[in-house]
């Protein structure tokens, strides 16, 4: 995989805690985690990309307060109507 390197100030790393870490892998998860968050990549893609296994990058998903699985009303709806006519 081609990488990429990038320079960042360590007054943000100290704030944001990353001290001392993977800071590669951090990076990457938490790139990923928002181009998740903002609906620009799947849950699996995002996982793909910071090279996590899935179930890993949901349990980061979570620790960030990012619901790993996303379950809207609409699809609430959805499913109490296949409910439904499955009882019927």
């Amino acid at each position: 995989m081609e990488t990429v390197r990038v320079e960042l100030p360590s007054a943000l790393l100290r704030a944001a805690n990353l001290e001392g870490r993977n800071l590669s892998q951090e990076a990457a998860q938490l790139l990923a985690l928002e181009l998740y968050r903002e609906d620009k990549v799947s849950l699996e893609c995002a996982a793909e990309l910071c090279q996590t296994p899935l179930a890993a990058f949901m349990d980061f998903a979570a620790k960030h307060g990012v619901p790993p699985l996303r379950y809207s009303p609409e699809d609430l709806d959805e499913e109490r109507r296949s409910t439904d006519r499955l009882k019927a």
